[in-house]
């Protein structure tokens, strides 16, 4: 298949070209390669991939409409998968302009070209912070999830709605993911296993929100591309069984569906610090803060949707995921 991938120098569609190419697809890669975080780590990424045969890059932002349509009006991809957007709840409170031009404009343009150019069907990212202040555990994908508590939440809820439109009106066969607390190596800076790894091997206390009381389905990077590549090859089908008198929000009588992609075990911030500490055999100093403005105290997956539909359910531990990252982590950073 030919396949255009979203967010190519990122973390998860970095991996995900790759385990593309691999197995013979053609894979287009978008990216702007901006500066929400290190480029020169994004640069690292993509050259895993830029001399591969069957990949093509775009250096072009989702936003930018006149690229965009260019890019699938070349190109005429089967399949697309959307992983670019800004990320991160804790950005959005400072900067949410940055929300609405990627993860809505952004996946506007995204929709319409898949409208336009008879794409067989769309997978998107959405997040496990589209459950906001739900605190039935653990979420489901049929549960309603209309109370989210940050902009990047919303945004992502959006996303969801707006495919589900696209599917109902142009038949637009779409897929969202929500995905929770990815970790692994090439991982985000931004994420906690990368800040928690710099500052204990520099000395410098590490910041634990909530006094250390969260609890995160972590899923490991490999778990999380298994389950895109899974759904991408499963074409989302109406749901024949679909009823207005107890709609059912993870499916319609449209071709749209919903999964999660999590871990289905939670794990306690101090057992994932602890985990670390032993990696790296250093000890941490910890420096305990209250629940941060959006974010959640817990998350935990129910992935019986995934495994009924794709029979796949994650499964690496974090004790073997960590040690992973850490592996990484020393040998690029040379620490």
């Amino acid at each position: 298949m030919k396949v255009l991938v979203t967010g190519a120098a990122g973390f998860i569609g970095n991996k995900l070209a790759q385990r593309l190419l691999a197995r013979g697809d053609e894979v287009i890669g978008i990216d702007n390669v901006n500066d929400y975080y290190d480029p020169s780590l994004k640069e690292a990424r993509l050259a895993l991939i830029k001399n591969q045969p069957g990949f093509t890059e775009a250096r072009i932002s989702i936003e930018d409409r006149p690229a965009m349509e260019e890019t699938f009006r070349k190109h005429k991809p089967h399949r697309v998968i959307n992983l670019a957007a800004q990320a991160g709840v804790r950005y959005s409170l400072e900067n949410p302009h940055a929300y609405i031009d990627s993860n809505i404009v952004g996946f506007t343009n995204i929709l319409e070209g898949c409208r336009h150019h008879n794409v067989e069907h769309l997978v998107y990212a959405s997040s496990s912070s589209v459950y906001g202040s739900n605190t039935n555990m653990p979420f489901s994908v049929h549960h309603n999830v209309d109370h989210p508590v940050s902009l990047y939440a919303a945004s992502k809820k959006a996303n969801e709605l707006m495919a589900h439109t696209y599917s109902h009106l142009y038949r637009l066969p779409t897929t969202g993911l929500r995905f929770f607390t990815v970790y692994g190596p090439w991982g985000r800076p931004d994420m906690a296993l990368f800040l928690f790894t710099r500052n204990i091997l520099a000395g410098k206390p590490i910041d634990v929100f909530n006094y250390g009381n969260h609890k995160r389905d972590f899923t490991y990077i490999d778990d999380i591309v298994e389950g895109v590549i899974r759904t991408l090859d499963n074409i989302a089908q109406p749901n024949p069984d679909w009823n207005s008198d107890a709609p059912d929000s993870a499916t319609s009588k449209a071709p749209y569906r919903l999964y999660n992609i999590g871990n289905n075990q939670p794990v306690d911030l101090m057992h994932y610090i602890n985990v670390l500490q032993d990696c790296l055999g250093k000890k941490a100093e910890l420096n305990l803060l209250p629940l941060q403005l959006g974010d959640v105290p817990d998350t935990y997956a129910d992935v019986s949707d995934l495994v009924n539909d794709v029979g796949y359910k994650p499964n690496t531990p974090v004790e073997e995921g960590i040690a992973r990252f850490v592996e990484w982590y020393r040998d690029f950073y040379q620490v």
